[in-house]
């Protein structure tokens, strides 16, 4: 197998404006290919020939992991989709990948085999200087004054849309939910009220998630790789066509803003514009579906949870929120940290080594893959009481369970590539529960238990059939 190494050390040195583009350049170019690791000395096996622990890995991520720790410990090393790699589990583990003080882990070299032509220069896919470089533009997107005027206009366009949802009957949550945020993401990152081609933009971005984990990568009509780069290249038209009207715009909205700063800071193209538009999309649109797929699932499972958020909702007694109304939905926080660590969005964040390191005795070669896992980590009885029960008073100030490693809840990542978007899915997952659980009950049949997808998103594999009754 051939495996291909990114990034250099010299990139975390400060650069000017100039050599900025000869830097992300240079991170950009595929170095000589190299043979794969043995990693001879880590404990564990690769799993069958060929497809090493791939099924299982698709299967139950969880469950496989689970089961080569019982085996080997909290480090071994795999196959997983024609990969070698190393797996390191626990908090100290997390901290030392995604800490990263000697530079040693690239993102973009883990990623790039999966997402490179999918979601191509996303804020994920760079590293060192140049991620430093584009981050900070991104920044601006996530701070109090954009997130507060956010919360103003999803207020009254998830009140409206979700108003007319059906009741008495199924329906199936994720296809509503995934539709509703495409439109709040349009509006709040786009500044566009979606037309007909929403359809067409939602199927785009699921086709392309969905090629992330084809086997077979060639253009074969009908398969799931041919699809997923039609997507993308519809995409691609679809933002680069909107470039010279957000250029030319004053409206409130991070394309437009976004535009503005690839004309002042310079480094930046129309090319890298639209990767980004559709990479921060993609990250607001599907990460915030499944969370809230999942916490309607752990509500509709504990009914009694409705009727505490209800209380505590009702206790405001607002129409719509405010921007200082949401640090006083604590126990909304709560349901919302318990279920990301029952179910977080992304079940594992790979890396790829620049150069070796060392950790807890063990050399991780140059250019070897290395894994850790969020879901490993949130249910480990070292951390977690009862760690299979949801329970959202764990996070409490009376318990603080999180609190007892900095990296022991996950599910936003850590470090130099901590999730930029975590306040604002907060934010988003406030607002829509204040208004759907305002307005509805919600209940999934006795017994019903969500068959889940874990890679590379949780995400149902039902669409999550519920009922929802109106409050009286």
């Amino acid at each position: 197998e051939i495996l291909v190494v990114t990034g250099v050390q010299t990139c975390a040195l400060p650069i000017s404006a100039m050599n900025r583009m000869e830097v992300a350049q240079q991170e950009a170019a595929q170095l000589p290919r190299m043979p794969q690791r043995k990693l001879k000395d880590i404990p564990g096996d690769y799993g069958w020939p060929l497809l090493g622990h791939t099924v299982p890995f698709l299967k139950d991520y969880h469950k496989m992991v689970t089961q080569q720790a019982a085996k080997h410990g909290l480090i071994f090393k795999s196959s997983v989709l024609f990969q070698h790699g190393v797996t390191l589990l626990g908090p100290d583990a997390n901290e030392f990948v995604l800490k990263d003080p000697e530079h040693a882990f690239s993102s973009r070299a883990a990623w790039n085999p999966i997402l490179e032509k999918l979601f191509t220069d996303g804020l994920m896919l760079r590293d060192f200087a140049d991620h430093k470089f584009h981050r900070r533009i991104m920044q601006q997107a996530f701070k109090k004054p954009a997130l507060a005027s956010y919360l103003g206009r999803m207020n009254g366009h998830i009140g409206s849309e979700i108003s007319h949802w059906p009741t008495g009957k199924e329906l199936r949550f994720q296809d509503h939910i995934k539709s509703l945020l495409l439109d709040v993401g349009a509006q709040i990152f786009f500044g566009l009220e979606m037309g007909p081609e929403s359809n067409k933009v939602n199927q785009s971005f699921i086709d392309a998630t969905d090629a992330s984990l084809a086997v077979v990568r060639l253009p074969i009509p009908g398969l799931l790789w041919h699809r997923g780069m039609k997507g993308r290249r519809y995409l691609e038209k679809f933002v680069t066509g909107l470039i010279p009207q957000k250029r030319a715009s004053n409206t409130p909205d991070f394309f437009s803003e976004l535009c503005k700063a690839a004309d002042e800071e310079g480094g930046l193209s129309d090319k890298d514009v639209m990767n980004h538009m559709i990479f921060l999309l993609f990250a607001a649109h599907d990460t915030t579906t499944s969370t809230l797929c999942s916490i309607v699932y752990m509500l509709a499972k504990h009914p009694n949870w409705q009727d505490i958020l209800v209380k505590e909702i009702e206790g405001l007694n607002k129409e719509t929120l405010d921007y200082d109304d949401l640090a006083k939905m604590e126990k909304t926080n709560w349901v919302f940290r318990e279920t990301l660590r029952m179910r977080p969005a992304l079940t594992t964040f790979p890396r790829r080594t620049v150069k070796e390191i060392e950790y807890q005795g063990y050399t991780l070669p140059k250019n070897t893959l290395v894994s850790i896992s969020t879901l490993y980590t949130h249910y480990m009885e070292d951390y977690w009481s009862n760690p299979t029960t949801f329970d959202p008073e764990r996070f409490s100030d009376e318990r603080a369970e999180h609190k007892k490693h900095f990296y022991q809840w996950v599910p936003f990542g850590g470090g130099h590539h901590k999730c930029l978007g975590l306040n604002f899915a907060e934010l988003q997952t406030k607002t829509f529960l204040f208004q759907f659980l305002k307005r509805y009950r919600v209940s999934v049949k006795p017994g019903y238990e969500l068959p889940t997808q874990q890679v590379p998103l949780i995400m149902p594999k039902d669409g999550l059939p519920v009922v929802l009754e109106k409050r009286a």
